[in-house]
């Protein structure tokens, strides 16, 4: 059985973003399965969590996970996401990133290069 690429580019443009001076984001499907964000920020059933260095202590992202523990309105927490519920990544400063499809167990991933809607699904492009 092949391993999913999803994790690999996950890591690879939080690294991407950090090294540039940017800050890694997810979009989470919050309403997956497994999913242990702070439900008062969740919004249409997804939320935006900055992953960076100065946000997140301990994370840990492997091939099936993201775990970190974070503080919302000064209250500490648990993240735990399993890649399959980790919709985007991206740098909030400018949007480059990855949209992946939302079909779970999907391996391939998908760049997203429509304009801003009401919803809060920021502009993605794919970072060369």
């Amino acid at each position: 059985m092949t391993t999913t690429t999803k994790p690999y580019l996950i890591r690879a443009i939080r690294e991407w973003a950090v090294d540039n001076g940017l800050t890694p984001q997810i979009l989470v499907d919050a309403s997956a399965r497994d999913v242990q964000v702070p439900q008062q920020f969740v919004t249409d059933s997804q939320i935006i969590l900055n992953i960076g260095g100065q946000a997140v202590q301990m994370h840990e992202i492997t091939n099936d996970r993201l775990r970190f523990s974070a503080r919302f309105r000064g209250a500490p927490f648990e993240v735990n996401v399993p890649v399959t519920a980790i919709l985007a990544i991206y740098a909030r400063e400018n949007g480059q990133g990855i949209f992946f499809k939302e079909a779970e167990g999907q391996s391939e991933s998908d760049t997203e290069t429509g304009e801003k809607s009401t919803r809060t699904k920021p502009h993605l492009t794919l970072v060369k």
